[in-house]
This record gives structure tokens, C-alpha cells and sequence, in this order.
């Protein structure tokens, strides 16, 4: 595949999609180089990370994306090759940034944009539940963030395009006046977040339903306005259109939409869409964007997920008329290949915790502002206490809750506990949590003299305790917990030796699925350890994904 330097189009009646990139040369700081294709596998970024934007800063790209809920908010990954990510952080880490009490089921921190100029780095997003739009600015994306710029501008998803004449752009997904769903642009200082002019309809997208996830660059000297529609469901599409100015007026890419799987009969990738592009250090385009694998076995295919919406990447080349062309022609796959900028590695998808740490790691979340003087860690100990409180994992709270996102669906997920209670009603455990409406867990009790370890479902509003059993605990008063998932159920198990493991109940992958929620939701399902009651004393907590 050949680079695009400068901007340069590339002939697609002279280059299929996958070229082979060892046919075409490139410059790169001043030598000739030969870049050959790799082979990559999709999602980049699995598990629930949905709206990714990306950005670049000589041989790094960063992407960030979308966290609603939970705590911390709008993870930074970093990248050398655009396969293999690292998690640096967060952009909004304390209450000041973002402020999610009672935040409702996928309220919160909507779409994010990431962008790098003149040395900072900016990341705008929107608390739907607190706030609205605001703007935060750092130096060093791991080192902290400051406090918000809220910017007095209404819809989401808002993006920033710095012009080479020194403007800065802001748009959004909003409504005109008559209500009309439609994107909005003013122009902006990042710093403060004063808006400097008046905000004006930009466009009403190109046809389908929710225009949305704007992101406005110029390229080749044109302006170019990418769009998510039709819904971030079955419909989602990605379109574009251009202008001379960054006003418009915009005209559509004749082969809209550029990037959609509502028609894609495989049944491996659903939903594709928010996309946000970039050029590599090569002079290579690519796109980001989210999409969904199904759950369901081969011979019991469903329109459901449940690891929610991931980030995905394509190759992006540019025809004779100056229009991107995404993958097979607007068609991504689970593998795929491209000329990378630099070689890519094995991915680890696995999460190992022994606490010896003084902080939690990265990768932990939290159910809204967390209160952290209920997670004790001890270094020395090496274990976690977690003190459990009156708020269950049912309410639209704050909960004794920790854990990763389900990255696949084959995983195994081991906590060994022991309890520092003995109260009636208590509940120390694991969850596979989707939502205060939706989750599975296998826990122990307390129920007058006897210790129990029970299943219990809430699904809809039903909550209800499926299996329990009684458990004589080890003199050391130890357990391990254990919950296994494929494509179409969890499977929850217990231990009191650690070895063998005795089956108490299982429940349907299809009970944690977005689809199936009984509000619009836009997450996935997390892996965590809680406390109700009563506390806990965590020795060790594993995900093993396959």
C-alpha cells in the first residue's frame, strides 16, 4: 500500500484496499524505505471501549474513549504500532473533573475527541448528567489533567479542529431550533472554553437518522466533516463530506456511507461506527472506530451483545477524487492487514492481581465516584478489604464494587476471599455486572449459624437467588470464587482448597446483553469483586482470557 505524504491521493482503479505494500515505495526522513503489510486482529481495543478517537504526536498515537458510569473516566492508551496499547491513565480522576453521584445507567461521560497541538494535548467530552460539554488540557497525558473548560455549547460527542490561521473549532451533535437533529460548530478558546462566536448548524448529515460523532479536518486544504448515523445500533454507518470552508457549504462522498456493516451477511462484526481518522508517522492513513462481536455460538447466531461496543482499526486509502475509502471498500474484518508503523506483538488480554501494588491498578474501575476509604490495600499483606456498606449492586449508587472489563468472551476469573464478618444478610463475591438492572453473582452469606454460598440473577426486574448451597469454611476461613464465561453463558463455581472446584449454577450471556436492556444503554460487562454488609478480605484476583 503506498503512503500518502503530504496528502498525496492515492488511484484506487490503480490499488485495491489491500495492495500489497511491497509493491510501493515511500520517503521517510529522507531515505527510500519499503514498508510490507502486516497482518492484525481486530478489536485493538477490546472489551467495552466504545467511541474511540485518536491522535498522533510524531511516533506515538493515543486513543481515548467513552466511559459513562464508571470511575475513572475516559482511559489514555498509548501506542507505538497501533496494535499493541498500553494504558497510560485517565483523563478525569477526581470529583472536580467529573461528577457522577446517581449518575444514571449510561449517563455520564459520553464521546470523547482527543486532540494534540502546540505541545498539549486536549480532550473534550460531555457529562450528560452534570455539567455538559467541557474541554480539559495536559502536557504529559499520564502525569494529570486540569480541571474542565466547560464550554457553552449544547449536544455531545463534541470534537476540536485547530486551523492553521490560529481558530480553533468546536462542534457537536445537537438540535437546530425546530428540534431537528443536526451538528453545530463555533469557535472556541481550548484553554478556557469561551466560546468566540456564535454557534451556528453546520450540517444535517447525509441522510441517516442521529447525525453525530462530528469530527472536522482539513486535508489537502479542503475541510472534511466525518459523521456517525443511523443509530449506534444495526444501522450505525460512517459518512463524509467536504467543503472549502470550514462553514461549508458540504458536499457528500459519492460512495457514502464509507464505512457500515448493516448489510454484512458474515455475522462477525456488528454496529460499525463513530470512526475518527489519522495519519501514521509513514504518511499512511487509518481509522479507528467502534463496532460489535456478537455472542452466540456458530449454530445459534444473535443480534445481541454483551462485551459491548470495542475499538477496532482499518487502512484507509484515498481515491483519484480525493474521497477515503475504509478497508473493502467500507467493509472491516477480524483480521485484517495494512503497513503498520512498526511491528506488532502478541497481544495479553489476561489480568493478574496480587496486590502487592500500593495503588490499584490501572486497569480497576469503579461504580461512579467511588468513596475510597472503602478499599484498604495492604502492600505488605498483600490483600485488598474491601468494607461493604448498605448500597447493593441493585441501586443507581455508589456500592463496595471493583473490577476490569470482560475483554473476550472465553475468560476465568478466580477471587479468593476470606470474610471479617459474620452478618446476617452480608454478601462478599463476584459479579459479572452489566448494570444495577442486569448482573450475575456468586457469593457468600451469612443465614442465622450457617455460612452459604449462593447464585442469584437480577434480569429486568427480577432478582432472584437461583442456586445456594451450604459451605463449611477451612479453619483459615478462606474461598475462592470462580465465574468461567464463553459465547453463551457464565458458568459459577466455588473452592474451598483452591483446587477443586464444585459447580453451583450458570446463567446466559444473553441476560447481560445491551440489546436486551430495558433502557437505551451503551456499556459492557465488567468482572468485579463486591461487598454488601460486611467486610472482605481479597487474597488474589485473576482474569485468564482465552
Amino acid at each position: 500500500m503506498a503512503g500518502c505524504r503530504n496528502y498525496e491521493l492515492r488511484r484506487i482503479n490503480r490499488m485495491p484496499a489491500f495492495a500489497p505494500a511491497s509493491e510501493y515505495k515511500f520517503k521517510q526522513k529522507g531515505l527510500e524505505a519499503i514498508m510490507q503489510n502486516q497482518r492484525y486482529k481486530n478489536p485493538i481495543i477490546s472489551g467495552y471501549h466504545p467511541d474511540p478517537s485518536i491522535c498522533r504526536v510524531g511516533d506515538d498515537y493515543y486513543i481515548v474513549n467513552s466511559t459513562f458510569e464508571y470511575f475513572p473516566g475516559v482511559p489514555v492508551y498509548h501506542s507505538k504500532n497501533l496494535v499493541n496499547w498500553e494504558l497510560l491513565g485517565h483523563c478525569l480522576t477526581s470529583r472536580e473533573q467529573v461528577m457522577l453521584d446517581k449518575c444514571r445507567v449510561s449517563g455520564g461521560i459520553f464521546a470523547p475527541t482527543l486532540r494534540w497541538h502546540d505541545g498539549w494535548f486536549f480532550m473534550t467530552t460531555t457529562n450528560t448528567s452534570y455539567g455538559g460539554n467541557f474541554i480539559v488540557h495536559s502536557r504529559e497525558p499520564q502525569k494529570g489533567w486540569s480541571g474542565p473548560a466547560w464550554v457553552d455549547q449544547g449536544g455531545i460527542d463534541p470534537s476540536l479542529l485547530f486551523d492553521d490561521d490560529g481558530k480553533v473549532y468546536y462542534t457537536t451533535a445537537g438540535n437546530d431550533e425546530t428540534g431537528r437533529s443536526c451538528i453545530l460548530i463555533s469557535e472556541v478558546d481550548p484553554f478556557t472554553g469561551k466560546r468566540l462566536t456564535e454557534c451556528k448548524v453546520l450540517s444535517y448529515g447525509c441522510g441517516g437518522r442521529y447525525p453525530e460523532g462530528p469530527h472536522l479536518y482539513k486535508i489537502n486544504g479542503k475541510y472534511y466533516l466525518m459523521l456517525a448515523e443511523g443509530g449506534t445500533e444495526y444501522g450505525h454507518m460512517e459518512t463524509m463530506q467536504r467543503a472549502d470552508s470550514p462553514y461549508g457549504p458540504y458536499e457528500p462522498c459519492p460512495h457514502n456511507p464509507i464505512l457500515s456493516h448493516k448489510e454484512d451477511q458474515r455475522e462477525e462484526i456488528y454496529c460499525t461506527g463513530h470512526a475518527d481518522l489519522t495519519e501514521d508517522a509513514n504518511g499512511n492513513w487509518w481509522l479507528v472506530c467502534l463496532a460489535t462481536r456478537p455472542c452466540g455460538g456458530k449454530n445459534n447466531r444473535v443480534l445481541m451483545h454483551n462485551l459491548g461496543r470495542e475499538t477496532f482499526l482499518s487502512p484507509v486509502i484515498w481515491d483519484e477524487n480525493g474521497w477515503p475509502v475504509v478497508g473493502g471498500h467500507g467493509l472491516i474484518d477480524l483480521e485484517m492487514e495494512g503497513p503498520l508503523p512498526g511491528p506488532a506483538k502478541p497481544v495479553c488480554r489476561s489480568f493478574h492481581e496480587d496486590f502487592s501494588g500500593t495503588e490499584a491498578s490501572l486497569h480497576y474501575n469503579y461504580l461512579r465516584n467511588p468513596k475510597l476509604e472503602n478499599y484498604l490495600w495492604s502492600p505488605k499483606d498483600r490483600t485488598l478489604v474491601l468494607k461493604g456498606t448498605e448500597v447493593t449492586l441493585n441501586e443507581q449508587d455508589t456500592p463496595t464494587w471493583i473490577g476490569v472489563r470482560q475483554k473476550d468472551f472465553d475468560t476465568v476469573t478466580t477471587m479468593k476471599l476470606r470474610p471479617l464478618g459474620e452478618i446476617q444478610g452480608m454478601r462478599l463475591g463476584l459479579t459479572a455486572y452489566y448494570n444495577k438492572d442486569y448482573h450475575y453473582e456468586i457469593y457468600l452469606t451469612r443465614e442465622l449459624e450457617t455460612w452459604k454460598i449462593c447464585l442469584a440473577k437480577h434480569v429486568h426486574d427480577i432478582f432472584v437467588v437461583t442456586e445456594q448451597t451450604q459451605v463449611e469454611l477451612p479453619e483459615d476461613g478462606n474461598l475462592w470464587l470462580r465465574v468461567e464465561s464463553d459465547r453463551e453463558k457464565y458458568t459459577f463455581l466455588y473452592s474451598t482448597d483452591g483446587e477443586t472446584y464444585q459447580k453451583l449454577g450458570t446463567g446466559l450471556a444473553v441476560g447481560l446483553c445491551t440489546e436486551g436492556t430495558r433502557t437505551m444503554t451503551f456499556t459492557g460487562t465488567y468482572l468485579a469483586m463486591f461487598a454488601e454488609r460486611a467486610d472482605v478480605e481479597v487474597c488474589g484476583f485473576d482474569v485468564e482470557v482465552f
